[in-house]
């Protein structure tokens, strides 16, 4: 008698990872080019150009490596959201989105 055993296939460790390019997150790479971008679009003629173009977009990455480094995916956002938000919160605050559902044909009969 063959006997063949259970069929397998490797599959990565982490099947929801959020993809990353050089350590970096897709909203963090776009932050960076678009900071090269402007400062080159403003100082990239001028005789300071590698220290405000290069220097800072270097700045800018190595703070976002830093930063983020051990934290979970999309932290900067979610810092940035928390600290925009109110400190205070009322439990019992009315609901301003709050819609109430209608009908179309109760709405087209009356």
């Amino acid at each position: 008698m063959d006997e063949q055993g259970l069929s397998t296939t490797k599959v990565p460790r982490a099947l929801e990872m959020k993809t990353k390019l050089f350590g970096y997150e897709l909203p963090d790479l776009l932050l960076i080019f678009m900071n090269l971008a402007v400062t080159n679009l403003a100082f990239g003629s001028t005789s300071f150009r590698y220290p405000l173009v290069w220097g800072t977009t270097l700045g800018l990455a190595l703070f976002l490596f830093f930063a983020k480094r051990g934290r979970p995916d999309n932290y900067l956002q979610h810092l940035g959201e928390f600290i925009a938000q109110s400190a205070y919160k009322a439990a019992g605050a009315p609901d301003r989105l709050y819609r109430k559902f209608r009908k179309d044909n109760q709405n087209a009969e009356s």
